[in-house]
């Protein structure tokens, strides 16, 4: 197993402390920065998963057969210190659901 996390791995962390309409608590999350920043920087940014689907356009379903369910909430990312909240490796995403989240992702920063 890799000592640090890469783009497209499913993650399991503690979102918390969180504030306000933030995600939190204990869930999966799909890391989408690179894993050459991860490892030298400590840091990843990751986009939480939830169960509950709202329809909302940020939001990308995760296919079946993926190793998690629910969807990726592209608004949501968070920039965290994966050591410091001990950060769990759960799979890998496909590349297809990984180019999803980025595209949605991107438009918020264009």
């Amino acid at each position: 197993m890799r000592e640090y996390p890469e783009r497209g791995d499913f993650v399991h962390l503690d979102f918390d402390p969180k504030a306000g309409h933030e995600q939190g608590g204990p869930r999966f999350g799909l890391v989408l920065s690179p894993g050459v920043y991860n490892k030298a920087s400590g840091l990843a940014i990751v986009a939480p998963i939830t169960s509950r689907q709202k329809g909302y356009p940020f939001e990308a379903p995760i296919p079946d057969g993926e190793r998690c369910y629910g969807v990726v909430l592209a608004d949501h990312t968070r920039s965290i210190d994966w050591r410091a909240r001990d950060v769990k490796i759960v799979g890998q995403a496909s590349q297809a659901l990984v180019e999803d989240v980025l595209a949605r992702y991107r438009t918020l920063l264009t």
